[in-house]
């Protein structure tokens, strides 16, 4: 299996029980997660060797984040202790018509603060096959921007393939920011989620007609060095049901997964995380596969993260590629 690393903040998240609004609530379930980390915890359970690298307070909180990554097997060698605020945010469990909604409550976090990187490049990306980061991260400040693009440099020198996940958000940044941000990373990216909004809205591709191999292909006009997109169509009908597609264009060519219907979700957060994990494990696994093999496998991924709670997805390698041969509800015996 493949070295591979991510980096991000790994937040501690507070959910209400469905039904009951955040402004209502009197208790409150607690998970770990962040991006980073959930792609990290995903590609360790499909067996890869993952280090995930991060910050985080020498508190209860910081150390239980800390453990429960390695649990799963993620190493977390470079996790290094600085500062005194583990980054939060609440989720209110979306119910039927009512869809779910976050509220962040990481400013001043130990990682949202960092100034500088503890670690060498030698350190971080010596022996690596892959480096996957996200927007999320890019978006904390203007200092983690420049460490981005610095690390982005590095892992490309030493021939790391790097990833990145737009992951936009509203509540940390503008289209604007965001779309300036793009121009200085995607020049280093080998692997990128994007979809149609992410290249009108904030990459400022104008076309006649805006389809997914229009856009993709436009999108490679500008940047030749990357080599994957992927991305997912989902359909919402209520918040406890979904139906996912999954995405894939390279070589000039757009795939598409078959459709998965996903009736009492459980909790959707980290579906697209667990999506991005799939992608990756075929793609340094099996890079001469059908692409069709490799999207439906990376969508089955997130189909099964909607039905366990928490932000990470939890299943193995072969429990994913049992789901995608027999999706059915028949016991398993």
């Amino acid at each position: 299996m493949s070295s591979i690393i991510t980096l991000g903040e790994i937040m501690a998240r507070f959910s209400t029980d469905k039904g009951t609004p955040l402004s209502q609530a009197n208790q409150l379930l607690v998970h770990y997660g962040g991006s980073e980390a959930n792609v990290a915890v995903s590609l360790a359970n499909f067996g890869h060797d993952v280090s995930f690298a991060s910050f985080l307070p020498e508190n209860p909180l910081g150390l239980g984040a800390k453990r429960y990554i390695e649990s799963f097997g993620v190493s977390t060698r470079m996790v290094t202790f600085r500062g005194e605020r583990l980054g939060t945010y609440y989720l209110e469990t979306g119910a039927g018509v009512r869809k779910p909604n976050v509220v962040y409550d990481r400013a001043h976090s130990s990682f949202s603060t960092a100034k500088e990187l503890p670690w060498s490049f030698d350190e971080l990306f010596e022996g690596r096959d892959l480096f996957h980061i996200t927007g999320i991260t890019t978006a904390l400040s203007q200092n983690w921007l420049s460490l981005v693009v610095t690390l982005l440099e590095e892992a490309k020198k030493r021939n790391v393939t790097t990833s990145f996940d737009i992951n936009y958000r509203t509540k940390l940044w503008s289209q604007e920011e965001c779309g300036n941000a793009l121009k200085k990373i995607l020049p280093y990216i080998d692997i990128l989620s994007a979809g149609i909004l992410d290249a009108k809205y904030l990459m400022g591709i104008e076309l006649q007609e805006y389809t997914l191999e229009n856009v993709y292909a436009e999108i490679l006009k500008g940047y030749p060095n990357i080599e994957v997109i992927y991305s997912t169509n989902r359909t919402v009908y209520t918040s406890e049901h979904n139906s996912l597609v999954g995405n894939i264009y390279r070589k000039g060519r757009l795939t598409t997964s078959k459709l998965f219907d996903i009736p009492n979700i459980i909790d959707r957060v980290g579906g697209g995380d667990a999506f991005t994990a799939g992608v990756l494990h075929k793609y340094v696994t099996a890079q001469d596969e059908d692409d069709i093999e490799l999207i439906n496998f990376a969508t089955a991924a997130s189909v099964l993260k909607h039905t366990i709670s928490g932000d990470m997805s939890l299943f193995s390698f072969r429990e994913v590629e049992e789901f995608v041969k027999h999706t059915s509800n028949e016991i398993s015996r």
